[in-house]
């Protein structure tokens, strides 16, 4: 079947569709039904074929149970589904390439092939019932690297030789039993007596010496006791193996979530994680020496700063601060291409700090490239938010490394020599470089960055060594770049804010020529398309802090004088943007509320993402501060710009939204009407280590932060309607999180609130009813309470 929907046709359709009166009103029902079933599929997951002569996705255009794959043919120009006999003989995706783009290496089924871009035949390099993952090449390009189980291998592309590089052993070394002072005294007596035993112990020792000078030169064997390898990692000659020992806290109490809709009928336990606070895992930086068969330790105490105390334990005067070596992280090493540089990237574990440091695996020291400290927490585009992240990094040249950072506030890209310490900015501006792909000729950068405007994401391409950039992309919207083998190609997952994703592919402009994508795809069903959905407008207002925010705002023809305010959950996430939301359902449930006359507003509060750190870090040590007057503050905006009655605003979202809801009809009880919070955090001390402590340190540590932050300690403020929503199998935020809340809601003796429960819901539902439910809950609290 051929999909391909000429471009001109789409948007004649698409215009035709959206100037056109919707020919059915929106319901709850309606919108809320299985996407795949009346909304349709975006394509998904793009790559290329390794001739760049085709490109594959995930699709669901026939509305099966589950997406396919597909490819599209440059040639003939069609799509069609690959069976399952052609995806058995495709190579598999991604992998490593060799320094000239020749050939790549991946593995597929739990082996490793090799295809060559010659002839794009393809050589099986392993076939075992065994796992060989994370192959790469060698310094010299003549062997394969690869990891089976705990150990790296290396397999001679000439010879096929298999060699073992590692011995890491679980437990701990059998030692044989010490003899006491009666037991050698008896063996020396023995000995001194008897001639025949003094012979036969000399042959067994010289036989002995035989055996051991005629064994092979096996790599050291290495013990890891409790602790867990990763990270396994050989220098490009093969003379060093660097590794991660992490050993866990055991005593760290975990969470169970209780199911008691089963198949067996009884009641049955998930297991949960931990909460913030709770012990965490060491980690430990070690090298093997293959020359000299030792394995040595890398010590962080010599690290700039590792004793740095945090700005926030000023707040407690009378508390011991001594402060110890904190915890790091050590990510690579990454070897330049002739072997001769190393670079590691350290996190530490309270993610105050991120350090690039040149690594020397033969003295294990390490020299400064650059020290990012944040006393809130270190994050951003291509760097990552929590230490488990190495961010965005690699070689231009044997001196050259790049990196990402947000040392000016937003996440630029930089170079450093590492043998000078000189370090240059290749991008700067107040905005964000979000997605970064280097060229196989390392000349060029491709980047997607968010400089036309906060809610845009456009592909530009720059010279490696900085400077202007070319704009690819120019129509209003989102795109996701994958750029073909040969680099001839570039296609493009695309959307704005009332159409879904869907595939494009344009030639690679050699110049700053403008190029007009082809439209491959076309997903969306005509049910979905005989609604005019809006293209919300993109507003700015100003804070009480003079800041300012960007927010989509819904229009009714005919407003009904009353305002709701949606709250994005995730907290570092983008929503006021000029593209497809993740959170289509309230896209759809919003276009709902304005066809009856509600003002809706969706705003890219404080700790959103796509506005620099200062914005992402604007909530540190107080969550349902700056973030929750922000949406106060819009409410104030509403009253005057578009004659809202201020006793009829609500207030809904899931989450993150949840929880600022719940903040909202606690502490400025007077602003909203009603509320709904969906799965809300109410107490951060039981939400998880890695997002929390972040920004609010521990509980332990930081305990302001967590009392003024949390809902629970909040709920006497409560006046107005709360409706909370929340699947009892929620592994993320835990039911038990509003069982304590409305235990404490009926402890203060509140009336005006209602809990809804989702037997069978996980934090994001899966089924229809329970959207449906949810969902006309909030559409009822939203009628009867906003009169």
């Amino acid at each position: 079947m051929n999909y391909r929907f000429p471009f001109f046709l789409f948007l004649l359709f698409t215009n035709a569709s959206l100037s056109a009166q919707s020919l059915a009103p929106l319901t709850v029902e309606k919108i809320m039904r299985d996407p795949k079933m009346w909304i349709g599929t975006s394509p998904s997951d793009i790559t290329w074929a390794d001739n760049s002569a085709s490109v594959y996705f995930e699709w669901n255009p026939d509305k099966n149970p589950g997406d396919s794959l597909y490819n599209y043919s440059l040639g003939t120009k069609k799509i069609s589904k690959v069976t399952l006999e052609e995806r058995k003989r495709m190579p598999g995706k991604n992998g490593v390439y060799n320094r000239l783009h020749t050939a790549r290496l991946y593995e597929k089924k739990d082996d490793i092939f090799l295809i060559s871009y010659k002839d794009f035949s393809i050589r099986q390099l392993t076939n075992t019932v065994e796992k060989e993952q994370d192959p790469e090449f060698s310094g010299d390009e003549k062997s394969v690297i690869f990891k089976r189980g705990n150990n790296l291998f290396s397999i001679s592309l000439s010879s096929g030789l298999l060699s073992q590089l590692t011995d890491f052993k679980t437990g701990n070394k059998k030692s044989e039993p010490k003899p006491d002072e009666s037991e050698k005294f008896l063996e020396a007596e023995q000995l001194a007596l008897f001639k025949v035993l003094q012979e036969r112990k000399s042959k067994k020792e010289a036989g002995k010496k035989i055996s051991e000078a005629e064994k092979p030169a096996y790599p050291k064997e290495i013990y890891l006791g409790e602790k867990a390898v990763s990270n396994q990692q050989a220098s490009p000659d093969n003379h060093f193996v660097t590794y991660r020992l992490t050993k866990p806290d055991k005593s760290a109490k975990t969470t169970n979530i209780p199911e008691y809709v089963t198949e067996s009928g009884f009641t049955e336990d998930i297991p949960g994680r931990t909460k913030v606070g709770a012990p965490t895992s060491d980690y430990e930086f070690w090298v093997y020496d293959a020359k000299k068969d030792t394995a040595r330790m890398v010590s962080a105490k010599d690290i700039p700063g590792i004793r740095d105390k945090p700005d926030f334990l000023k707040d407690y005067p009378n508390r011991d601060t001594v402060q110890m070596d904190r915890k790091v992280i050590f990510h690579g090493p990454y070897w330049s291409e002739n072997g001769q540089q190393a670079v590691v990237i350290i996190r530490s574990t309270d993610n105050k700090d991120r350090w690039i440091m040149a690594f020397d695996p033969d003295s294990l020291s390490l020299k400064l490239l650059d020290r990012q400290r944040d006393e809130a927490w270190i994050g951003g585009p291509g760097i990552g938010n929590y230490p488990m992240s190495a961010g965005v990094s690699g070689w231009l040249d044997n001196r050259t490394f790049y990196f990402q950072s947000e040392e000016t506030g937003y996440s630029h890209l930089y170079a450093v020599d590492v043998l000078t310490g000189v370090k240059s900015a290749l991008t700067a501006g107040k905005f964000e470089v979000q997605n970064v792909i280097l060229s196989a000729s390392k000349k060029q950068f491709y980047l997607i960055t968010n400089e036309v405007h906060p809610g845009e994401q456009h592909v530009y391409r720059m010279s490696a060594k900085g400077g202007n950039r070319i704009r690819l992309t120019h129509n209003p919207g989102a795109h996701e770049v994958t750029l073909s083998p040969d680099e001839s190609k570039i296609a493009l997952r695309y959307s704005n804010s009332n159409t879904p994703w869907e595939l494009y592919i344009m030639n690679n402009p050699k110049s700053d020529e403008i190029i007009k994508p082809e439209l491959i795809t076309r997903s969306t069903s005509a049910e979905f398309n005989s609604y005019a959905w809006r293209k919300a407008k993109i507003v700015t207002f100003k804070t009480g802090d003079e800041k300012e925010v960007y927010a989509r705002i819904y229009e009714p023809v005919k407003s009904n004088g009353k305002a709701v305010i949606f709250v994005h959950g995730a907290g570092y996430l983008q929503n006021a943007h000029h593209w497809w939301s993740q959170y289509f359902r309230e896209y759809m449930f919003n276009n709902l509320l304005t066809d009856l006359g509600y003002t809706v507003l969706d705003m890219d509060y404080r700790a959103s993402s796509g506005y620099g750190r200062d914005w992402r870090t604007g909530i540190y040590r107080h969550m349902g501060g700056k973030d929750l007057t922000d949406h106060t503050d819009g409410a104030k905006w509403l009253i005057s710009n578009y004659k809202i009655n201020l006793e009829k605003i609500g207030i809904y979202g899931g989450s993150y939204g949840g929880f600022i809801t719940l903040m909202a009809l606690f502490t400025t009880p007077d602003v909203f009407k009603a509320g709904a919070a969906l799965r809300p955090v109410t107490d951060w001390s039981a939400y998880n280590h890695g997002y929390t402590s972040n920004i609010l340190n521990l509980p332990q540590t930081d305990s302001l932060a967590y009392r003024r932050s949390s809902p629970v300690y909040h709920a006497a403020g409560l006046k107005s309607h709360l409706l909370i929503c929340h699947g009892m199998l929620d592994v993320n935020v835990h039911y038990q999180d509003v069982v304590r809340l409305s235990q404490r809601l009926i402890e203060l003796g509140k009336e005006n609130w209602e809990l809804a429960s989702y037997p069978m819901e996980d934090h994001a539902f899966t089924e229809a009813s329970s959207w449906t439910d949810e969902y006309k809950r909030i559409l009822k609290l939203f009628e009867e309470q906003l009169k």
